[in-house]
């Protein structure tokens, strides 16, 4: 099989790899297709994935791009992890956003929107192109806001875009494992948008285990978390919510810890990449051990100034090994061999969850088989957070309808209606500050 990963100049490609590396039954992935606009960054990462390779006998062959449409021709699998306007992008999105006084965090809140309004057309593009050159590949889409640019493809794609994320899986294995379950025999009753869902049941051989852990303080509090949100409020919600509900129900906290920060996450991320990727300019540079050292530190400060704020201490160890990996070979093994499992996803609603339509893309467990991912049917959340999840739903819908028109009016639009944004003036300031400092945003009219 052929897999094409779009943005494979990426810094966490070799996680895909070293995953593809580890299965070697028949119909794995035999090729992969590496596609960037960079050839800096494609050179980089080809040398990462050499060095992964040279103790596996049957590792699968990469080359390397710049075509798009090369790339795409004949592929079983795309796996879309782009990054538009790189992390300069982002680190544009965040401080654009906190001179507001609002969020700017990469997938919530106004930096969610920015990175969104500039990602969609990029990502519909794609989708077309998918449609006309791989018409029977199967897209799992990465690239962040997930919920949304997943949306956004699957009106071109249909079933055959499925939207990933490592947040969920992450979650319910720290449940599973602090009540003393094996992950890979719990179902996770989870429900939500991408990166707003909320755990309410962990079910184990038919009994669910999450009242057991919420009655248990030391439990409760025990892991990531418990500590970030703290055992009485995880009590009150009586579920478990995914860590980016954190930037809502301690918002103001984190966005004074954001703005006191020496650097952003994107400042940060951008500078560490660019070190990493000018150390791989060097012919004899050891790839794979400055990859792995740049990713553990990159792991290790993930949402740091939100567990600071939350006198959270620093990540568990268990916690530092990524997962969305993991859960992108389980899927393609899935529909490639029809090896019937059950994955938190990314896709159309179908029904499955009653408050919205039947084409909002939704996180929900999926039965996956040959013929793609099925949403598990959900029961209704509490008002509180069906609310949240119909507003951010909302917000995501004038995006898409922004990036379909080019309406500046749908782009304000989109930032005023979100709940992290508190003033419409405020959002006309935002969407005039992201226009000044993002190329990809002229077409807003």
């Amino acid at each position: 099989m052929k897999l094409t990963i779009l943005g494979g100049g990426g810094f966490r490609v070799p996680l895909v790899y070293g995953a593809l590396l580890t299965d070697h039954a028949e119909g794995r992935v035999t090729e992969v297709v590496l596609h960037d606009l960079d050839d800096s960054r494609l050179y980089a990462v080809a040398r990462v994935l050499a060095e992964q390779a040279s103790t596996v006998a049957d590792a699968p062959t990469v080359t390397a791009t710049t075509d798009l449409d090369e790339a795409l021709r004949g592929a079983d699998f795309v796996f879309s992890a782009i990054r538009v306007g790189g992390l300069e992008g982002r680190a544009n999105d965040e401080r654009v956003a906190l001179a507001e006084g609002v969020l700017g965090q990469e997938t919530v809140g106004a930096g969610g929107i920015a990175y969104g309004l500039r990602t969609v057309p990029v990502a519909v593009d794609i989708a077309r192109r998918v449609a006309r050159l791989a018409p029977d590949a199967w897209v799992i889409n990465f690239t962040n806001p997930a919920g949304l640019v997943t949306e956004a493809m699957s009106r071109h794609l249909g079933d055959r875009v499925i939207g990933i994320c490592d947040s969920p899986v992450g979650l319910g294995r720290r449940i599973a494992r602090v009540l003393g379950a094996n992950p890979r025999e719990a179902f996770i009753d989870y429900v939500g948008l991408n990166h707003l869902g909320w755990v309410r049941g962990l079910r184990v051989a038919g009994r669910d285990e999450l009242p057991r852990l919420l009655a248990d303080s030391d439990l409760l509090g025990s892991f990531e978390e418990g500590k970030l949100f703290g055992v009485d409020w995880l009590r009150s919600l009586g579920a478990i919510p995914n860590e980016y509900l954190h930037y809502y129900y301690f918002n103001r906290e984190t966005v004074r810890a954001y703005q006191q920060a020496e650097k952003t996450r994107g400042a940060f991320l951008r500078d560490q990449q660019a070190r990493f990727y000018e150390e791989m300019r060097r012919p004899d540079a050891a790839a794979l051990t400055a990859w792995d050292r740049t990713r553990a530190e990159r792991e290790a400060t993930y949402m740091a100034e939100n567990r600071e704020t939350a006198g959270a201490g620093e990540r568990d160890a268990d916690d530092l090994s990524g997962g969305y990996e993991k859960v992108a070979l389980a899927l393609m093994r899935a529909i490639a061999r029809d090896e019937r499992t059950t994955l938190i996803l990314n896709v159309r609603n179908q029904g499955a969850f009653s408050v919205l339509d039947t084409d909002a893309v939704i996180e929900v467990p999926c039965l996956v088989d040959a013929n793609g991912a099925h949403p598990v049917a959900v029961a209704p959340l509490p008002d509180h957070a069906t609310g949240l999840v119909c507003a951010v739903k909302g917000v995501e819908r004038e995006v898409l309808a922004a990036a379909e028109s080019g309406s500046r009016a749908s782009a304000v639009k989109a930032f005023a209606l979100h709940p992290l944004v508190d003033s419409v003036n405020v959002a006309r300031r935002l969407v005039e500050g992201y226009t000044a400092v993002h190329p990809g945003l002229a077409y807003l009219g």
